[in-house]
């Protein structure tokens, strides 16, 4: 079988190219910057396209029997033609490319994100709306390229799945963790809210794992999107655990859910009045995923894809401080057409925990 992976560079996609070589498959990657990456996995063929491009996502896709669509642009901050052209009309162009090669199965990966305006979200499943506002060109971009995903099932033959894994880490994690650490040894990070909100978190070994099971599952789960996680854990204990075994000192500084929120609504409007570029230290998007609780429920995905998340707790925190890129208190960072998104990381989680990505 021929596999084509978008952000097949990156930290989530390079690990679904590890199990697609691992079962024999021909492998290519697709990034806007192939010629920048070595293959993340020996076997595997790079090739350099432009998501916005359609003739190159075209030329990218023939002959594939399957496209695995992880690249995305994330983020909380940045001009929203960039968002809805990477995230969406990139997304048009593959489900383009699909029809035109007579592709059959795709497998899109989406995030939590899609569902997310304000408040909590306490075991949520896949009966929740798209909401009427979003707060992050991210959000909105992914939303709509997922109902697209969602329409185009069925259409010239085509099979396609949703996956929304959330808040992705491991070892190799070039974003989120590296900075939690970086942030809270420069003293930076505090906490937001009440300390009790409880999240999902995806270990990117689990989150690879239902990508393949989507594929093998494809017929079952054809025109449907899964929430996909490995545990839920109360956010800050969990973060204070991370920094326990980072050798780091427990957080002490606290900051309430309500003033954050009005901080990041008076950052966001002076930092558009002023045209500054570099992302707020705080906005009422992160504000929100930083105090309240966001996780949801495995129901769907367990019976429709046989998911079952085999890292979590103290196997997953070792096999992360195991790696030496965590022993340092950093991840390399392997690119990737993904930008700042572990696609099912709510737009800009890194800035959320008390970290920039500039």
């Amino acid at each position: 079988m021929k596999a084509v992976v978008t952000g097949g560079a990156g930290f989530l996609g390079a690990k679904i190219v590890e199990r697609l070589l691992q079962r024999g498959d021909e492998v290519v990657i697709v990034s806007r910057s192939a010629s920048k990456h070595n293959a993340p996995h020996a076997g595997a063929r790079l090739m350099d396209a432009d998501l916005r491009d359609a003739d190159d996502v075209a030329r990218a896709i023939e002959g594939a029997d399957v496209v695995f669509h992880a690249a995305a642009k994330a983020g909380v901050w940045g001009p929203r033609a960039e968002y809805f052209g990477i995230n969406l009309t990139g997304t048009r162009n593959v489900l383009a490319a699909c029809h035109k090669h007579g592709v059959r199965k795709l497998i899109y990966t989406s995030t939590p994100s899609v569902v997310f305006e304000r408040g909590g979200i306490d075991g949520g499943d896949e009966s929740l709306p798209y909401p009427k506002k979003f707060l992050t060109h991210y959000a909105e971009s992914k939303a709509q390229a997922e109902q697209q995903v969602l329409i185009a099932n069925g259409v010239h033959g085509l099979r396609a799945v949703a996956l929304r894994p959330h808040l992705i880490w491991g070892a190799g994690d070039p974003h989120l963790l590296p900075r939690v650490l970086e942030r809270a040894r420069e003293g930076k990070l505090k906490q937001v809210g009440d300390g009790r909100n409880r999240v999902d978190i995806t270990h990117v070994n689990d989150a690879a794992d239902a990508h393949l099971l989507a594929l093998e599952n494809i017929e079952r789960a054809a025109g449907k999107a899964y929430f996909i996680s490995s545990e839920t854990v109360e956010l800050w204990p969990w973060i204070n655990a991370v920094l326990q075994r980072a050798g780091i000192a427990q957080l002490d500084a606290q900051v309430s859910a309500a003033t954050a929120y009005r901080a990041g609504a008076v950052m966001e409007v002076v930092w558009r009045l002023l045209g500054i570029s570099s992302e707020p230290p705080m906005t009422r998007f992160v504000a929100e995923n930083l105090a309240t609780s966001h996780w949801f429920k495995l129901d769907a995905a367990r019976r429709d894809l046989s998911y079952r998340p085999q890292w979590t707790g103290a196997k997953a925190l070792d096999e992360y401080f195991d790696s030496s890129p965590a022993r340092q208190g950093g991840g390399e960072n392997n690119g990737g057409d993904q930008g700042f998104d572990s696609p099912g990381l709510p737009a800009g989680a890194e800035a959320a925990y008390g970290v920039s990505h500039g």
